[in-house]
């Protein structure tokens, strides 16, 4: 008698052809189109991650929000982003998370958070292109611009 296991499946569908997905060419075209994508009446209530999954040249793939959470944090599970990371074909990333409060300094879990990132992201050679903190009103701090990548 044979042992009954799972099957897994991986797949990747691409309902709009990145051709004709924007293109990130700073922090604040993704930062926009970010804040663009985020639950207004939300926002500043509770802390969301987000990932903008792009291609090789910087073309939008996908948005996907990995986790939510409480007013002043929320959890990351480096296993389900690289999951997603992967699963989906992107070459690059750009991580985010909104600050309720409007403060756009990064704590130093956030500092913790984008390094521990960046370090797994170099074994798959996935690009970490910034880390985004949105405000509720649309204003946001760049680890890239601010040196901190």
């Amino acid at each position: 008698m044979k042992d009954k296991v799972n099957e897994i499946q991986i797949s990747y569908k691409e309902k709009a052809s990145t051709l004709k997905s924007p293109t990130i060419k700073s922090s604040k075209d993704s930062a926009e189109l970010l804040f663009e994508h985020w639950n207004k009446d939300t926002i500043a209530l509770q802390e969301s991650f987000k990932i903008l999954l792009l291609n090789n040249s910087n073309k939008v793939k996908g948005i996907y929000e990995l986790s939510t959470g409480g007013i002043t944090g929320t959890l990351v599970d480096l296993r389900i982003l690289f999951a997603v990371i992967l699963k989906s074909l992107s070459v690059g990333v750009i991580i985010s998370h909104n600050h309720p409060s409007n403060k756009l300094e990064p704590s130093e879990s956030d500092k913790y958070l984008t390094q521990k990132i960046k370090k797994a992201a170099v074994f798959f050679d996935i690009m970490v292109l910034d880390h985004l903190i949105i405000a509720p009103n649309g204003d946001y701090y760049s680890f890239a611009d601010n040196s901190m990548l």
